[in-house]
């Protein structure tokens, strides 16, 4: 592996450590505020005046952060699949910390996440060099490139005018789509962007270029895209329904647009390939299977989380405390 790939494959794992620690945190200062004033779930804003909240809310910018970073060192087919991580270094301290039970069926999806993210992570691909963001502007402008994105972009627009109106609040797929394909672009972006920066850190200033600027309008064009159609979603949808399908829509395109981009398998056997595909394959199932059973309890047969209404989540969490997604989201009706 290269120093490359073990510097993004450190700020990915740092990343997951963040963010799965962050929601017990907020959970905890949550549950604090609630005890003194309007709960968030009922509307209120007492937790803004909890440190605990703050806390948490610290911790998941900080992973957030080293995400970001981890695009710059490694290519997405080995950070955009460990995010899966998070969800059981939750489930592990929310068993431990806020004695919420996980059922031995989630503990296999530990198993498989962990397994699959390791196959990945000894089959990830090494990165070519890249000197300039010009260089990542080139790979971006290529003729494949330009085809996904352009396909992304006239999905997307046609989803906004013709399904929104008609299938957006019965169909999951539809705001999952869009925050799945706009996700790819973001992606692509962010890791250009980070690239950017990261020669700039080292010397070599890439702020001159117009291409920097260009790269940081679409990081942000994209990213609000996607958070929007990705509230939408959770406020329309059960989270434990919407976070799922969206983890492996968006991992899947993100790879696929990375593949594209930078040519992630270029140089790579077929048993590479295979390897790595079966190693997504694993962490999708242990990730099915932590939400599948986050709410059973041994000896059940049906996940009590198909009975709750929606607007019992609270803060983005499912009423156990596990988290359902990466990002915060809105408040729920």
């Amino acid at each position: 592996m290269s120093t490359d790939n073990i510097k993004g494959l450190v700020l990915a794992l740092s990343s997951s450590l963040f963010i799965g620690a962050s929601f017990i945190v907020k959970k905890k200062g949550l549950k604090k505020a609630g005890a003194s004033g309007l709960r968030a779930g009922a509307g209120g804003y007492t937790y803004l005046y909890e440190p605990l909240w703050w806390i948490g809310m610290i911790t998941m910018i900080a992973g957030e952060i080293a995400n970001f970073a981890a695009y710059a060192f490694a290519p997405a087919i080995l950070v955009t699949p460990l995010g899966a991580l998070s969800i059981i270094i939750s489930a592990a301290l929310a068993h431990a910390i806020l004695q919420e039970k996980l059922h031995s069926f989630g503990i296999l999806g530990c198993a498989l996440c962990v397994v699959g993210s390791t196959t990945i992570v000894l089959h990830a691909p090494q990165e070519s060099e890249i000197q300039s963001v010009k260089e990542v502007w080139d790979l971006a402008t290529e003729p494949a490139f330009l085809l996904y994105a352009a396909t992304v972009i006239t999905a997307v627009v046609v989803i906004i005018i013709r399904a929104i109106p008609h299938y957006g609040q019965t169909h999951v797929m539809v705001y999952i789509s869009i925050c799945s394909l706009m996700g790819s672009l973001s992606v692509m972006s962010v890791k250009a962007l980070g690239i950017a920066l990261k020669l700039t850190f080292s010397g070599m200033n890439q702020l001159l270029y117009p291409q920097t600027w260009a790269l940081t309008l679409v990081v942000l064009t994209c990213v609000i895209t996607q958070i929007n159609y990705l509230n939408k979603a959770l406020d329309t949808f059960n989270a434990a329904v919407v976070s799922p399908i969206y983890y492996v829509m968006f991992t899947s395109f993100t790879i696929l647009a990375s593949v594209i981009m930078f040519k992630d398998g270029d140089g790579q056997k077929a048993s590479q390939i295979v390897t790595e595909i079966c190693g997504f394959v694993a962490i999708l199932s242990g990730t099915f299977l932590l939400h599948k059973t986050k709410d059973m309890v041994e000896g059940s047969s049906q996940s009590s989380s198909l009975r709750l209404p929606k607007h019992e989540e609270e803060d983005g969490l499912d009423p156990e405390g596990i988290p359902l997604r990466r990002v915060d989201t809105l408040r729920p009706k």
